[in-house]
């Protein structure tokens, strides 16, 4: 097994064709995350971890399977299998710590949002909410809580974020209590998360958040991706525009 770095990420491209995932092309393109494989030349199995997630594809290989890089610093990191045989490779090396979930693609349609819909779910925010774009106090104050930590997390300072990414939190009495960010980006667009503090929930504040940064995404020409966690996520992006894709098998796989 060895480390891809950025310049010959283009050799395990091919493993990849088919996959429709900005992570995966982000870390492709060079801009986030790492990417491993059985061989440098002419690799026929690959392993793409950015954030909290990792991507297999080829053929199913155990020392990357169990390739948990050092820095790595999640409690948990949710895997997606490029084939059944992954899958029952993954359940085999994780025998005892791993939950076979399932998450939900959003299709990749650049043309289905409605500007005046959104601009009215952002308007119908309460009066006593304000949303503001996440600035660089903002940035570092998202990192403090559980809930918006991973607003920024993978980016390591305001200056990257500021260049590469793009965020909007409503506040309460100047309190961060919902957001919608860039998880990751690559050339063409970013992957949205999207959260709401617990005791804040069920008030339409994500769907203002989401609402106004698909609206930031399509003044600058980018694309805001979507991938859901449940249901209710779906549901939500449903709202904002987007159509399901499919469902797809996650293994969460617990670390510490």
């Amino acid at each position: 097994m060895i480390k891809i770095e950025k310049e010959k990420r283009h050799t395990i491209a091919a493993l990849y064709k088919g996959w429709d995932e900005t992570l995966i092309w982000s870390c492709l393109q060079g801009f986030m995350g790492q990417a491993f494989a059985d061989r440098e030349e002419n690799p026929s199995s690959a392993q793409i971890i950015i954030g909290d997630f990792c991507f297999f594809s080829g053929i199913p290989n155990i020392e990357l399977a169990e390739n948990i890089p050092s820095d790595f610093h999640s409690d948990t990191m949710l895997m997606i299998p490029g084939s059944e045989a992954w899958s029952e490779l993954i359940a085999k090396v994780y025998p005892l710590n791993h939950e076979k979930l399932l998450r939900y693609a959003i299709k990749k349609e650049p043309d289905v949002f409605r500007r005046e819909k959104l601009q009215n779910f952002t308007d119908s925010i309460p009066s006593d909410y304000q949303l503001k774009l996440i600035d660089e106090s903002l940035f570092h104050l998202a990192k403090t809580e559980s809930w918006s930590k991973d607003f920024c997390s993978l980016f390591s300072t305001y200056q990257e974020y500021e260049t590469h990414g793009l965020g909007v939190m409503a506040l309460h009495k100047g309190i961060p209590v919902s957001g919608a960010s860039s998880y990751t980006y690559y050339d063409k667009g970013i992957e949205i998360e999207i959260d709401t503090r617990n005791d804040y929930r069920r008030k339409g504040l994500a769907l203002a958040c989401g609402a106004k940064l698909i609206l930031e995404c399509l003044d600058r020409g980018l694309y805001p991706s979507w991938d859901a966690v449940d249901l209710r996520s779906v549901a939500l992006s449903e709202k904002l525009g987007y159509h399901m894709d499919k469902e797809y098998v996650t293994f969460a796989i617990t670390l510490r």
